[in-house]
């Protein structure tokens, strides 16, 4: 039976994945009875982003079984940012949420994002930085520094009130979000962050929402070379923006 207050909505989900064969079935599958149960209209898109494990086998085996469920496959390793693009290309429906492979933050939350969608709000991020958010499991403390580090440059830089860009939870008008895909540079860490500066930009209502969220044990993440990557990914976004590349 579909929840009167959620059946009036049509949704996209979008997952990158890579190389996650030991999460993905549970992840779609968590996803799909969810979905069933609240929605009329909705979709489960998985972006592979060449994976050299079984993930993408899998996903296509679970598809035979999940009418709802679409797998796309990048022939390389292309990043996060240009998968996540890639599955937004692709979605159909009004509104469209982009989330990660292992869940961190547990799909009903969506509840709460299309309240406020509902609200007029057309962008609507999970934060795990409101004094509300349910941080169950924290990242070890140089992950919570550097991200902390980060978050203060991406205010100072921008001049946004936004606390937690990098949050895996954000929730679009597929309207929105589509009309400016197109003037995305950034495909790897960074790209959350040109997301958003690209929606503010076009005069897009943007909301922060404490979410429940728990830190993933086996993340892939290498704090370096992602952190020298997100870092001059700042710089990119306002070079690009300085030399007229983000002409909306």
């Amino acid at each position: 039976m579909v929840s009167k207050n959620f059946s009036h909505h049509n949704l996209s989900v979008v997952i990158p994945a890579y190389n996650e064969e030991l999460i993905i079935e549970k992840t779609i599958r968590e996803l799909d009875d969810y979905l069933h149960l609240k929605f009329v209209n909705y979709e489960i898109i998985v972006v592979d982003d060449g994976s050299n494990d079984n993930t993408f086998e899998l996903c296509n085996s679970l598809a035979k079984n999940i009418p709802y469920l679409s797998v796309v496959k990048n022939q390389q390793n292309q990043g996060k940012g240009y998968s996540v693009r890639k599955g937004m290309q692709e979605s159909k429906y009004n509104q469209i949420l982009f989330t990660d492979a292992d869940m961190s933050t547990p799909i009903t939350e969506v509840e709460k994002a299309l309240i406020l969608f509902d609200q007029g709000w057309d962008v609507v991020i999970g934060s795990r930085a409101m004094k509300e958010s349910n941080i169950v499991k924290r990242q070890v403390w140089y992950r919570q520094a550097m991200g902390r580090i980060f978050n203060i440059l991406v205010r100072l830089f921008f001049r946004t009130a936004i606390r937690d860009t990098q949050c895996g939870f954000k929730l679009f008008s597929q309207e929105k979000v589509k009309s400016i895909l197109a003037l995305q540079r950034i495909d790897r860490f960074c790209f959350d962050v040109e997301l958003l500066f690209l929606l503010k930009k076009l005069g897009c209502k943007i909301v922060e929402m404490p979410v429940i969220w728990a830190n993933r044990e086996d993340s892939k993440v290498k704090v370096v070379s992602s952190s020298l990557d997100m870092f001059g990914g700042l710089f990119t976004v306002l070079w690009n923006d300085w030399t007229g590349k983000y002409k909306i």
